[in-house]
């Protein structure tokens, strides 16, 4: 017998209410869902951080097998890192009534200068289900690294961002001994170490 596969169908949501509301909110919420064993739950009160959805992009090209990376600095990052201007993709929010793949063009250009030949959906994930509602879309583009240069960034937004070209092998091994420590990158970057070869179509 197959075991049930729960749905949202299967969470009460019986109350809301905004905690704090700025660039970000944070939502507290009452619930009660079904349980494995049958029946339900006790209510459940949980604080949700509301941050949007994000788009992330791995520029990549192929033809001389280089990534590039930006470098700006990560202010919470301080916390826990010696050197908290981090090595990353590009990645930004979305606006108002925006799909990925615009968010995902806008971001390359505001972030590194450079404009995609294709994009190529690689997949979306959660990045902290215990307590933020964030999904990222992540998109690998194809790009001439030749033309990345020079530091980036929107003034009102208080970016000061540098790009930096890289052999996706130096990229890859810099996650292994731990300069890249960010989560989007990581699993970008790893997937490209596994996916690479068949990225030259990308270019045609």
């Amino acid at each position: 017998m197959a075991e049930k596969k729960f749905s949202k169908a299967d969470v009460e949501i019986i109350g809301k209410r905004t905690l704090y509301s700025g660039f970000f909110s944070m939502e507290e919420y009452c619930f009660r869902h079904r349980l494995f064993a049958g029946g339900w739950s006790e209510e459940v009160k949980r604080e949700v951080f509301e941050r949007g959805h994000a788009v992330v992009v791995l520029p990549y090209d192929a033809r001389t097998d280089q990534v590039v990376l930006i470098e700006q600095l990560r202010f919470p990052a301080v916390e826990t890192s010696e050197h908290p201007w981090l090595y990353e993709l590009v990645a930004g929010m979305f606006e108002a009534d925006e799909a990925p793949e615009e968010v995902a063009r806008r971001e390359l250009m505001e972030e590194s200068g450079l404009e995609a030949r294709s994009l190529h959906f690689v997949n979306s994930y959660l990045s902290s289900p215990g307590g933020c509602t964030e999904r990222y879309y992540l998109y690998c583009a194809s790009v001439d690294a030749s033309l990345a240069t020079g530091i980036h960034g929107l003034a009102e937004e208080h970016e000061d961002i540098r790009v930096l070209v890289l052999p996706r092998q130096q990229a890859y091994e810099m996650t292994i001994d731990g300069r890249i420590d960010n989560a989007s990158t990581v699993l970008g970057l790893q997937w490209l170490q596994l996916n690479y070869q068949n990225m030259l179509e990308l270019n045609d």
